[in-house]
């Protein structure tokens, strides 16, 4: 099992959370971020005067899929996520030893 941690813009998330529900994926953790990267934050002006936003406020989405879901899953994240401007985000992948579901005790993928 693989569990996938994807930071995307705030805005793309509704897609994100679409596409993936239409692929069968439907449990998912997801919380409100902020960050920076090579963004660097956004620069503005109020009033005459200059300041720099340097944590981005984005979505962070938590999965845990079977390693033969992975490729397609990352590719829909991919597809729904992107705009190709600098700050669309960044995918980690990393492995999951057991899965337990508390409710029945089910393990492994059965748990997933």
């Amino acid at each position: 099992m693989k569990r996938i941690i994807a930071v995307i813009r705030e805005e793309m998330f509704e897609s994100v959370k679409k596409a993936l529900i239409e692929e069968g994926c439907e449990g998912m953790n997801v919380s409100s971020v902020k960050g920076r990267g090579r963004q660097l934050g956004i620069k503005e002006s109020y009033r005459g005067s200059s300041y720099c936003i340097d944590l981005i406020p984005k979505t962070r989405i938590e999965l845990i899929v079977n390693e033969e879901d992975l490729e397609d899953i990352l590719n829909l994240i991919l597809e729904s996520a992107r705009t190709g401007e600098v700050g669309d985000g960044k995918i980690f992948v990393s492995d999951v030893e057991e899965v337990i579901r508390i409710r029945t005790g089910e393990r492994g993928s059965d748990a997933v």
